[in-house]
């Protein structure tokens, strides 16, 4: 890829290791029933979409988990301890890679995530990395409920490339969700499917000629 000058990096399952599977079994444990159909890695609810954009906050996303639910007794830490289990943890090696690649390209992360996984998030940096956030891995980090934009949308590369005038032909999006390439290419960027765990994200990369 000797033509890449630029890399856009997903988080969940690039970077920061997730299991949907075990958040399924949790939300199905608060007596949500046709699982698969509400939250999976591929289709989901738009009570999800609308959390990750900002268009609901998290205390009206609680509720919408009651409702499916058909359990308004569901406290707010059962409900944030079913939805953060999703979150497994950066391996030991992932952020000495990502500073390694920022020395030979822009990097950015791109990150379809929400406020709670959020809070959850820099709360875990801070104490396993002893780190306040992401930013120092990149030039500029992304956030969905933030940017109130979420991938696929065409709409959220362009803003990315806008804002640091990015050459697409020279920009390359690495996501674990096939679905989310769709967009980046529509936007022209060069699209990249992680297939490995997070831990292996250094010799993905090598293997895929993004030089560390």
């Amino acid at each position: 890829m000797q033509k890449i000058k630029n890399i856009i990096f997903d988080y969940g399952n690039v970077i920061f290791e997730i299991d949907f599977r075990i958040t399924q079994n949790a939300l199905a444990q608060l007596g949500i029933p046709n699982i698969e159909n509400f939250f999976g890695h591929k289709g989901h609810d738009n009570l999800f979409s609308d959390l990750e954009t900002g268009a609901i906050t998290p205390a009206q996303f609680r509720e919408g988990i009651r409702l499916a639910a058909s359990n308004s007794g569901l406290s707010d830490e059962e409900i944030d301890a079913a939805w953060n289990s999703l979150l497994i943890g950066v391996p030991k090696n992932v952020h000495d890679v990502l500073l390694a690649v920022k020395k030979n390209y822009r990097t950015f992360l791109l990150s379809n995530t929400n406020q709670i996984h959020y809070d959850y998030i820099m709360d875990y940096l801070k104490k396993e990395y002893e780190v306040d956030n992401n930013d120092h891995l990149f030039e500029k980090a992304y956030y969905s409920q933030l940017m109130l934009l979420r991938k696929p949308n065409v709409e959220i590369f362009e803003q990315v490339i806008r804002e640091n005038n990015l050459i697409p032909a020279e920009t390359l999006f690495i996501d674990d969700s096939p679905q989310h390439l769709v967009g980046a290419e529509k936007a022209g960027l060069h699209t990249l499917l992680m297939t490995e765990n997070p831990k292996d994200l250094g010799a993905f990369l090598e293997r895929n000629g993004i030089k560390l």
